[in-house]
């Protein structure tokens, strides 16, 4: 399944959570539906984890029901009060199913994801499985936020991690829409050893992006004792960029998934938004 070639976004798909960040993520969803004139489709889901993973007995379940029920009816409220004069359209939809099959039951006609880098209950520096398996099961790229992040600056420069898989090259085609905005882009390669027989060079990617009129830099990372993944990030940082564009798992991504890599590295501890595509 690849996400169909265009160069707009006109569908936003917002995955709302009744947390301290939940605010600070819409805004950056409602940047966004300005700047692509775009629809909003706000999904509020119960966490799967809640419903199977917490042990709680039938009686205990059955009480936290109308508490799910309440923080929901809340969240809506607040929602609805944020967006009611933001001028953007949009609509809001709630399910009991897992996060993930709520939103890729509605992700075939959508351009975009936006949720963000902790998974709902879960604690510490936990990456957020949601995150992963959009990227690999929808139909669109998904953007991932910081925990942090309340605005996003669609003129800022992005970096594109680029290793010349099929992944980074599905991740630069949907990242299209973002790169035209951005006032530069670079291509970051990270020297690494490994078979590189079906990969691409960074030139075929900058080729690819000066057909949209979308001019890059090719940055290539020396070998460093850091991961792959804080590279990278170190890169962005230190040239300002406000968006990582990056394919999701490798060819190896089950053995990525349980073992580590650098998609779970980059969730892990993410400090710039990050667009993923599988």
């Amino acid at each position: 399944m690849y996400w169909r070639e265009c160069d707009e976004m006109k569908s936003i798909l917002f995955n709302a959570f009744s947390d301290e960040g939940h605010s600070k993520r819409l805004d950056v969803a409602l940047d966004l539906a300005r700047n692509f004139d775009a629809s909003l489709t706000v999904v509020s889901v119960v966490p799967y984890e809640v419903l199977i993973g917490d042990g709680l007995s039938d009686a205990a379940f059955a009480a936290m029901i109308p508490i799910w029920r309440e923080e929901a009816r809340e969240l809506r409220e607040q929602t609805e009060q944020d967006l009611a004069n933001e001028g953007v359209s949009w609509r809001w939809i709630e399910s009991s199913s897992p996060a993930t099959d709520a939103i890729l039951e509605h992700s075939p006609l959508a351009d975009l994801i936006i949720i963000g880098a902790r998974d709902p209950r879960r604690g510490g520096r936990v990456p957020s499985h949601t995150a992963g398996d959009l990227a690999i099961l929808a139909d669109c790229p998904v953007l991932v936020l910081p925990e942090a992040q309340s605005r996003f600056d669609i003129t800022a420069p992005a970096l594109v991690a680029w290793d010349g898989s099929p992944e980074a090259s599905h991740a630069l085609k949907s990242a299209v829409p973002f790169l035209k905005e951005s006032s530069e882009v670079f291509f970051a390669s990270v020297k690494e050893k490994k078979d590189a027989r079906f990969d691409l060079p960074p030139v075929s990617g900058a080729d690819y992006l000066s057909r949209y009129g979308i001019r890059s830099e090719i940055v290539e990372i020396a070998e460093s004792s850091k991961d792959v993944a804080t590279q990278l990030t170190d890169a962005a940082l230190a040239r300002r960029c406000g968006l990582i564009v990056m394919g999701a798992y490798g060819r190896m991504r089950l053995a990525e998934r349980i073992f580590g890599g650098v998609t779970r590295s980059m969730l892990t501890d993410l400090q710039v938004p990050l667009l993923l595509r599988h």
